[in-house]
């Protein structure tokens, strides 16, 4: 199960209302609204009552809330055991909006510093950006580099989107296609995708969207489902897509280029790795940073 759409639930708990909720969740209130429905979906009930503007937690709401919170205080347990392990031994926390940038920072990583570990969690960029800021990551990867005095910022990779489609799929002879010409279809998604799930809640309000959490089991079905799915140009993606068309999404939200963060005064094996990185990575570099 997804743990942002627990979030999402015991936000709107807190917050009294979707409008407030998405604010400070950094949502939109229609991709909030979608994405409970998909959450009720899941649960196969639904969890609130609606009239009009107004959603108040039904019976069944109250329980998932209760178990909803039960497993976010585990998560935080878990990430408050990882944090502690993280200081007493040779481990970096890390925060990422994607995971494909993570895993290219874990191969240049382990690449020089055999012996060093990489924590990491999927977080939103404003969340990466205000734990790398006060200390509680040893880095980050956001989309944009960060313009603080106090933080250094460098390019580490870029990333494009394409979607696998079936041969007989009527987009399938295009050399590109737009998320417009794709919104409506029913697609397979791996969870955990971090900014690409924010683009296609964004971008496709009218898709379906089948979520695997297993990444083996979406292979599985990606071969033999007749549903479309995403791919991207990222080497660590890099996989077989058997027998279906590769074609490139056109839109400038299906780029995007990755930078990895760090605060001046951060631990020594932090500003290693970022050293590292940035002298090992070929691309652009920001202006005014490293």
């Amino acid at each position: 199960m997804d743990l942002d759409r627990l979030r999402q639930l015991d936000a709107i708990a807190r917050e009294g209302t979707v409008s407030d909720a998405a604010r400070v969740l950094h949502l939109s209130q229609p991709a909030l609204s979608r994405s409970l429905r998909r959450l009720e979906a899941e649960l196969g009930q639904p969890l609130f009552d609606r009239s009009g503007r107004r959603l108040e937690f039904n019976e069944a709401g109250r329980v998932a809330l209760e178990h909803a919170r039960h497993l976010l205080r585990d998560e935080r347990a878990m990430r408050v055991a990882l944090d502690d392990l993280a200081r007493r031994t040779r481990a970096l926390r890390v925060g990422t909006v994607a995971p494909a940038p993570l895993w290219r920072l874990t191969a240049l990583t382990v690449e020089r510093f055999p012996g060093l570990v990489l924590t990491s969690q999927m977080l939103a960029e404003e969340e990466v950006e205000a734990g790398v800021q006060d200390g509680a990551l040893d880095l980050g990867v956001v989309l944009s580099p960060v313009s603080l005095p106090s933080v250094r910022s460098a390019w580490l990779m870029e990333e494009n989107l394409a979607v696998a489609l079936p041969c007989d799929h009527p987009l399938a002879d295009r050399t590109e296609v737009t998320t417009a010409e794709l919104d409506g279809e029913t697609f397979l998604l791996l969870a955990d995708i971090g900014v690409w799930r924010e683009v296609c809640d964004h971008y496709l309000p009218h898709s379906q969207f089948i979520v695997q959490e297993d990444r083996s089991v979406f292979e599985q079905m990606a071969r033999s489902s007749p549903l479309p799915h995403f791919v991207t140009d990222a080497p660590s993606l890099a996989g077989s897509v058997g027998e279906r068309v590769v074609v490139p999404v056109r839109d400038v939200v299906a780029h995007a280029d990755f930078y990895l963060v760090v605060r001046d005064g951060c631990r020594e094996e932090s500003r290693e790795v970022y050293d590292w990185v940035r002298d090992q990575v070929d691309g652009p570099q920001p202006r005014g940073m490293d």
